[in-house]
């Protein structure tokens, strides 16, 4: 594997039970990466983009599922994929969302075995990713605490789904585990935590004991991102979550997720999304 491997912004917190992103995209740019978190990944309408999962390259279908372990690098690249019309679904959740002694209980044994076999990536069956499709493109409209019991309802439904393939060889996951790792989780906790305000790159290089030149160098050899790129990435991502499950209008959103500007907002979120807000909430309520 010659491509280089970052670690993901991601905007769960540890306030939460999981953080889902429903993306429309126009490709499949995703570089190889890893986090400390489990990810459950829907694709729709990305047939012909590559898979890459550890060790194991696949071709994408006109639907997938898959599940990936804690820190196992993985990427979708567009390759052979000619649809601009794609639907991706990003579903993040802790590793300890589960205690250990719950986990092992007899009632949850088929989750337990799910989550092991998630370090070489479970690619679902088909008939598993179509009959599932709906309930993972309306996770997001849950709140509270019928949000985490319809998360525990879907892992438990794949646990025992059949069909399933394992994708990568054993042993091909991430050190996660040094004190720069952990660093950078505290950096990515505190941005999801303060997204709203105004930060600066040399203010949080002065809370975590850095100067501005040596926080930027980690922080892009971590993430291949810069600091503002970051910053945006976690604004969008919180901004996304409002225009489904708020009425506010976009200009209310812009100014809640800490842009200060509509037009530059408008601008970024594009970028990132492939879509205008306006279109993003729409596209959402058509689904």
């Amino acid at each position: 594997m010659n491509q280089e491997i970052i670690k993901e912004v991601s905007t769960l917190t540890e306030n939460d039970c999981f953080a889902i992103s429903p993306r429309f995209k126009n490709r499949l740019d995703a570089p190889l990466h890893f986090h400390s978190t489990f990810e459950l990944n829907f694709i729709f309408n990305g047939r012909g983009a590559k898979r890459i999962i550890g060790n194991h390259e696949g071709t994408v279908d006109d639907m997938e599922l898959v599940l990936i372990g804690p820190n196992l690098y993985h990427a979708w690249q567009n390759d052979r994929c000619s649809n601009e019309s794609i639907k991706e679904v990003v579903i993040q959740f802790h590793k300890d969302l589960f205690d250990k002694k719950f986990l092992y209980r007899n009632q949850l044994v088929h989750i337990k075995n799910m989550f092991e076999n998630s370090q070489r990536g479970i690619l679902f069956s088909r008939d598993t990713a179509s009959r599932l499709a709906d309930r993972i493109t309306n996770l997001s409209r849950y709140t509270g605490f019928e949000s985490a019991m319809e998360l525990f309802s879907l892992l438990y439904d794949l646990s025992i789904s059949k069909n399933n393939i394992m994708l990568s060889d054993p042993g091909h996951l991430c050190d996660d585990n040094s004190s720069q790792g952990d660093r950078i989780e505290k950096i990515f906790a505190y941005l999801n935590n303060n997204y709203f305000r105004d930060i600066s790159l040399k203010d949080i290089a002065k809370m975590f004991g850095m100067s501005g030149s040596s926080f930027a160098r980690i922080i892009k050899k971590w993430t291949g991102m810069t600091f503002v790129n970051i910053l945006n990435e976690v604004r969008v991502a919180h901004a996304t979550k409002m225009l489904i499950n708020s009425t506010s209008t976009i200009s209310e959103i812009a100014y809640q997720c800490g842009f200060n500007n509509l037009s530059y907002f408008n601008k970024i979120f594009k970028e990132k999304r492939s879509v205008s807000p306006k279109q993003y909430r729409r596209n959402y309520t058509l689904v």
